[in-house]
């Protein structure tokens, strides 16, 4: 059977978070996004008009990737609750070096609208969270630390050192791992 061929669409993104990754988001260059995807610049222009909509797809990508990271997660056979498995996964992203987050701010200013899907999902996750966890409490003091700890990674404002962040997680997920998950 033959393998799927990804559309442009996905190469480009693919490509564009291999760029990324090696040179920082900030110095993201169409040209070189269009070239490592093997498209032209029309090509990559015509699936993403500007720079802010790429980086715009990107984040969306993540998002999803997220999403299914979590929902594969939450069915394996560990038994954690999902509140428990976020605080994991976030926990483990922050642990990556994340390059200067300066693009961010100017992709919100080329395109106001940058924010809404990471506005949109961290609500439906939260409000999904919500209905799955029962103290409104624990989940609020979870969620905004490991919110907290995303926001310090970044924009590299990190002020704990290893031991404070493991101690942290480790502390989130006792808190998590005190609560029985909701029935439906």
């Amino acid at each position: 059977m033959r393998a799927r061929r990804s559309n442009s669409r996905e190469k480009i993104l693919a490509a564009a978070a291999d760029v990324a990754r090696e040179s920082g988001p900030g110095s993201l260059s169409l040209d070189a996004v269009a070239s490592r995807a093997g498209v032209s610049k029309g090509g990559l222009l015509y699936n993403f008009p500007t720079k802010a909509k790429l980086m715009q797809g990107l984040v969306e990508e993540y998002l999803r990737e997220f999403e299914q990271a979590l929902e594969s997660a939450r069915t394996n056979d560990r038994g954690e609750n999902p509140l428990a498995v976020y605080i994991r996964l976030s926990a483990n992203d922050c642990e990556e070096t994340q390059p200067s987050a300066s693009w961010i701010f100017s992709a919100i200013a080329e395109d106001p609208d940058f924010m809404t899907p990471i506005k949109t999902f961290k609500r439906q996750l939260f409000e999904r969270l919500k209905g799955e966890t029962p103290d409104l409490k624990s989940l609020l003091v979870c969620y905004l630390a490991i919110e907290g700890l995303r926001s310090m990674n970044l924009f590299d404002s990190d002020v704990l050192s290893k031991d404070e962040r493991r101690l942290l997680v480790s502390s989130l997920l006792e808190i998590a791992g005190s609560m029985s998950p909701l029935l439906p």
